[in-house]
């Protein structure tokens, strides 16, 4: 079975967390004692009926405010795949916890309030997705009970969010309209909604496109320096491309090379490792590697460099702006580094970066970044994990924002 992994997104109080429940409930993924402890929760609550968005929503202040804080992961499975579910809050005050939970997504699905449509923050967490590499989207049209079941209002929500797709990097938008508190088309299909003859979302999650493409050479951030039977080992993940025996890599930054002498894994040695994949690397020449170094196909290696311009997606209260010093955490390797320029800010509502000074919580922009030690880094669109990093408080070690190298590839509404 595969593995799809994603993450659902939209603004608050749009039936993100009931869509969860409703969906692991109507497929009998729930155990019983879970549903009995929902139960409970429930009548203390005072609610008359179970509140299925307590499946996700774990703390006592998200049960007490009706609102999802915390990125909160469930596990489920269809007849052909695994899945990993985030729930990811719709706050805007709890956009970093959004950020987090799409950064490894292979499909964000998107709840929307059909008595609503598409609201700001939506478009906020439709816009990060496509940053961070989403290009799948599947659009659930929620609450069509409150709007009589209107086809009008279903497809003028549709066409909002595949408006608002066409400017982004998303390639494909299924559409489904639902009613997640009362499960149409959420497990089974509903006789409320006549005019609709696609899947429900469970079926839709059975077929979406799953994984990311092998792009270029392979590359293994060196994690771990491990003692091997033939002298030193290097352990990492792969990404990017494969790596086999015999090939010829880059030890990043300093560019000496050597020969992969073997590939193995706890379950033994192979010829050839693929994205994904954790192994340990031997090389056939004893060179000074270490945590934080990066082993990487010598054909079309990745750039090694010490200045970099990102977007980045700001979370903290203090403004990022030029001069600012912090430390950059990029794979497995960390290093101080001090913004040189702020060079922009994007407007979410119509997706256009215009000047700025500074980048306040929750803005996305474009920076010029200098830092302490050469990094070896692709593009975003390239590579997810070389072309990604996050930006941390150098006394605190918070994270306050997250960053993809190159400038945001999305035009103007």
């Amino acid at each position: 079975m595969d593995l799809l992994r994603f993450a659902i997104i939209g603004s608050v109080d749009d039936g993100k967390s009931t869509l969860i429940g409703r969906l692991l409930n109507d497929t009998r993924q729930l155990f019983e004692d879970q549903i009995a402890a929902l139960e409970a929760v429930s009548r203390r609550r005072g609610l008359s009926e179970v509140e299925l968005a307590f499946v996700t929503d774990g703390l006592r202040a998200e049960r007490e405010q009706g609102i999802t804080i915390d990125v909160a992961y469930r596990y489920a499975a269809t007849p052909r795949r695994k899945l990993v579910i985030a729930d990811c809050p719709g706050h805007v005050q709890y956009t970093r916890n959004m950020a987090t939970g799409a950064s490894n997504a292979d499909l964000a699905v998107v709840v929307v309030d059909a008595s609503a449509g598409l609201k700001e923050q939506t478009r906020r967490h439709l816009c990060i997705s496509a940053l961070l590499g989403v290009t799948e989207v599947l659009l659930c049209v929620n609450k069509m009970d409150l709007v009589d079941w209107s086809q009008e209002a279903f497809e003028r929500a549709v066409e909002e969010v595949e408006d608002l797709a066409d400017h982004l990097t998303i390639t494909g938008v299924t559409a489904i309209p639902i009613s997640a508190l009362h499960g149409d088309n959420v497990a089974e299909p509903s006789d409320r909604s006549p005019w609709y003859g696609g899947p429900t979302v469970f079926e839709a999650l059975d077929s979406a496109k799953v994984g990311e493409p092998v792009s270029g050479g392979g590359r293994m951030p060196v994690q771990w320096v491990v003692r091997h039977r033939d002298g030193r080992a290097y352990a990492g993940m792969i990404s990017g491309g494969p790596l086999r025996v015999g090939e010829e890599v880059l030890v990043l930054p300093s560019r000496r090379s050597s020969r992969i002498a073997s590939l193995s894994t706890f379950d033994g040695e192979f010829e050839e490792a693929w994205p994904g994949q954790s192994v340990t690397v031997v090389l056939a020449d004893d060179l000074d590697v270490a945590r934080g170094d990066m082993l990487a196909a010598a054909v079309d290696p990745p750039d090694t460099v010490t200045e970099l311009e990102a977007t980045v997606c700001w979370f903290a209260d203090r403004p990022l702006q030029a001069g600012d010093r912090y430390r950059v955490k990029h794979t497995t390797r960390s290093c101080a580094a001090i913004v040189q320029a702020v060079e922009g800010r994007l407007d979410v509502n119509h997706l256009k970066v215009g000047p700025a000074e500074r980048l306040a919580a929750n803005d996305i922009g474009l920076i010029r970044l200098a830092v302490a030690t050469p990094l070896a880094v692709d593009s975003y669109r390239r590579n997810r994990t070389t072309g990604s990093f996050v930006i941390v408080d150098e006394s605190t070690n918070a994270t306050l924002g997250a960053a993809m190298v190159g400038q945001p590839v999305m035009s103007p509404v």
